[in-house]
């Protein structure tokens, strides 16, 4: 028994440091998708997440979304609080990320903060945690969410999309009803970033099975793993495929963005799965960030990082799947996300509006024009380079 609670405990604090790699992950393909006049601003963005969420989560959220510190006894429960600790930033990171270019950073922390301590919680609550709503209509806590496809994924998508609806596009973006292109600074930053994000998986999706100290649950982490890894690679070849058919060039942007749609539709259900259906989870989450990314800028959406397609559309469809393709109730996965949904954006947006009358959120349009490293931080990324509208 003292084995088994040993070697959980390590694969727990294993599981933790892969998913830390999604911090520099997201850090990195935020900065080269950005204009180099905003790579250091989105880089403190990223760092301050980590820290912030962490503690807000450390001192309150922690406690709120599971009632307390000894619910544990597979394993450390100091393993467990760090486990749980590396998902919070995730949620503010896809948040974050497609409000770049036009988000000041002190109400975005304070944001983090709020979302860490209260929003994030709430969701971990009602599924994995304590549940304040058992026994009521709203009860969703059978719904099957393995490591986070709505608890994390969407519900940073459902704050992202609030925040959007509330700051608006980026100055320039959309002209004369046309949409400007605003090219990637940094394509080597992007891929660099993506493929950390699909290594840091392997911890998100794997860690969260729990236990590997049995033969049967090691074969299940091993299971997980493998069927994360195939989501990711059928989702990067679908969007390869649909974009050489649809325009004719290879975007690598686009093919990154669509393995990471993968990997957050697989993150419902990995486990449940046979080694053959990821394939289609994956395909159908690539596919679906390929058409999603144009469709949210027609609705001027502007998502710099397509953070909305990759992770609230696929979010949806990730824990919509394990209805479809295993014994688990749809009807219940569907009345999840539509709890999730509609507390996470409306306790969001009332969130965020009031924060941006009080702290104005939004940079204004000669602050876009010089761009945040100036403004915000003082130091800028790429000095040297010749700023760009």
């Amino acid at each position: 028994m003292e084995i088994q609670y040993v070697i959980d405990t390590l694969f727990a604090i294993f599981a933790m440091t892969l998913i830390i790699f999604m911090v520099p992950g997201f850090a990195m393909l935020e900065a080269g998708l950005v204009r180099t006049k905003n790579v250091s601003a989105v880089l403190t963005v990223n760092v301050m997440i980590y820290a912030v969420a962490s503690m807000a989560f450390l001192l309150i959220g922690y406690t709120y979304a599971f009632g307390g510190w000894d619910h544990q006894d597979g394993i450390s429960k100091w393993a467990f609080f760090m486990f749980q600790m590396a998902f919070v930033g995730k949620t503010i990171n896809i948040m974050s990320g497609g409000v770049s270019e036009r988000s000041r950073i002190l109400p975005l922390v304070v944001f983090t903060i709020i979302m860490g301590a209260f929003i994030y919680p709430t969701a971990v609550n009602l599924t994995w945690g304590a549940n304040f709503l058992s026994g009521t209509a709203l009860d969703i806590s059978g719904m099957y969410d393995l490591a986070g496809s709505t608890v994390i994924h969407s519900t940073g998508g459902w704050a992202l999309l609030a925040a959007i609806m509330i700051m608006g596009p980026r100055t320039g973006r959309y002209k004369n009803s046309k949409i400007h292109v605003i090219p990637a600074s940094n394509i080597p930053l992007v891929t660099l970033g993506a493929l950390l994000l699909w290594i840091g998986w392997f911890g998100f999706n794997g860690g969260s099975v729990g236990t590997i100290s049995s033969k049967e649950s090691a074969d299940t982490v091993a299971l997980t793993i493998m069927n994360t890894n195939t989501a990711g690679l059928s989702g990067a070849i679908i969007a390869w495929l649909l974009i050489y058919i649809r325009y004719r060039k290879f975007d690598i942007t686009m093919i990154l963005n669509g393995a990471l749609g993968g990997l957050v539709a697989v993150t419902a259900g990995p486990d449940l799965y046979d080694i053959y259906t990821p394939i289609v989870v994956g395909a159908v989450g690539g596919a679906l960030v390929v058409f999603a990314i144009p469709l949210f800028d027609k609705l001027r959406l502007d998502d710099p990082v397509g953070a909305l397609s990759v992770h609230l559309v696929n979010g949806i469809w990730g824990t919509l799947a394990v209805g479809i393709f295993t014994d688990k109730s749809l009807l219940l996965q569907s009345k999840g996300i539509v709890v999730v949904g509609v507390l996470v954006f409306t306790v969001s947006f009332v969130t965020i509006y009031i924060l941006n009358k009080l702290i104005q959120l939004r940079a204004n349009d000669e602050e876009q024009f010089q761009g945040l490293d100036t403004v915000e931080c003082g130091v800028e990324s790429y000095p040297e380079f010749k700023r760009t509208i």
